[in-house]
């Protein structure tokens, strides 16, 4: 595929917060109670390169590395996880398109994915197959020069509003994955509303029935589904981890904030012991996820495969901290915590999607406990 030309976005700390304290966080609030972003975000995010972040701009995209792609990603959690969703869920489905798509594929998707013309979704989980891979239910089926896919989608985040889906599904061979355009017949979208956190992500329920598509929407070899699931969904922890920090620092922002003006039995909250360890607990466990996610950005810029396991504990600690900090940010805040009038409510509820999606809390304890079994607890070196 050919290059693109290079345009140079500023990835930076203050660049990517001050987009985010003017344009992101004002409005998040409003896409949390409407259940939809406004599509002029889309090219707010087109403008900053922030679509096509995964990719360097040596693969065609607008990305500096996996480090400015977290810090990016922590910086549009910092404002909007609902933002931040969506970006994650495209990422996936670009990256999976850049890196086993076929030459056609990437001709047909690859250039309007970076910039946002075009928006991806991942479409895993069905009624009875999450994490559990092998439950897979959805079937594509050879019919002369396509494919037909059937089968049941749940919790499709971007699904209302995606231009190409990234499915799985079972084929004779085994798994496989898919790059579908969402405006072929035989896709039927629900929409999935009242949902605890993310609510502005426009999540979906995404039905295939005698879905025909072409023989090049397969991308990867028939049978290769799992591998491919598993570095697509890496990509996916990597942002929510990124975005776990972000929720973290809005809830340390948050709670200085309120500590520093409110009084309580005579004097300011921050003078306070109790709620100092709510906030020095909350500052540690901040700078700590920003860390493990930093070790796990180096690790993927280095090639490293330990960025696997990196990306699964940062994911872990930097999803659970966020659900203790916005719990605390909420006590904190009192009855004003359980109100509209300040976002640590909406933080709690988004912190709470981050400990389920892209791998269960649970899930990533297995993983960690089983990989520090099977290689002696060895230490990983970030050069």
């Amino acid at each position: 595929m050919a290059v693109r030309t290079e345009v140079r976005h500023d990835w930076s700390r203050a660049a990517m917060s001050a987009f985010v304290d003017e344009v992101v966080a004002p409005r998040a609030a409003e896409f949390d109670r409407a259940g939809r972003i406004d599509p002029i975000m889309v090219s707010e995010f087109a403008e900053r390169g922030l679509w096509g972040a995964v990719l360097s701009a040596a693969d065609g995209g607008t990305g500096a590395g996996m480090v400015a792609f977290a810090r990016a990603h922590e910086e549009v959690g910092r404002g909007c996880s609902s933002m931040r969703s969506l970006l994650t869920v495209h990422s996936m489905a670009l990256y999976a398109l850049d890196r086993w798509g076929t030459e056609t594929a990437k001709r047909r998707w690859q250039a309007d994915m970076v910039t946002g013309a075009v928006l991806g979704a991942f479409c895993l989980t069905e009624p009875e197959a999450g994490s559990d891979f092998a439950a897979l239910q959805a079937t594509a089926e050879r019919d002369g020069d396509e494919w037909v896919i059937n089968g049941h989608k749940l919790w499709v985040t971007g699904g209302q509003l995606a231009d190409v889906l990234l499915v799985f599904a079972r084929t004779e061979r085994g798994p496989a994955a898919f790059l579908v355009d969402a405006a072929s017949p035989g896709i039927r979208r629900i929409p999935v509303s009242h949902i605890t956190g993310t609510r502005g992500s426009q999540v979906a329920e995404i039905v295939f029935e005698n879905c025909r598509v072409g023989a090049d929407a397969i991308i990867g070899p028939e049978g290769m589904g799992l591998a491919i699931a598993t570095g697509v969904l890496d990509i996916g922890r990597f942002s929510v981890a990124a975005g776990c920090v972000g929720i973290l620092q809005a809830c340390l922002q948050a709670c200085v904030s309120y500590a520093n003006t409110r009084h309580q039995g005579g004097s300011l909250l921050r003078e306070h012991q109790l709620v100092q360890q709510m906030i020095s607990t909350i500052a540690t466990n901040t700078r700590a996820a920003r860390l493990l996610v930093h070790e796990a950005a180096r690790l993927k810029d280095a090639g490293s495969p330990d960025t696997i396991m990196s990306t699964c504990i940062a994911k872990q600690f930097a999803a659970t901290s966020a659900v203790a900090a916005a719990n605390d940010a909420v006590q904190l805040h009192g009855a004003r915590g359980c109100s509209d009038e300040y976002p640590v409510g909406r933080y709690l509820r988004d912190a709470k999607v981050m400990e389920i999606i892209e791998g269960s809390t649970q899930m990533q304890h297995v993983l960690i406990a089983t990989d520090a079994c099977r290689n002696q607890a060895r230490v990983v070196e970030v050069d």
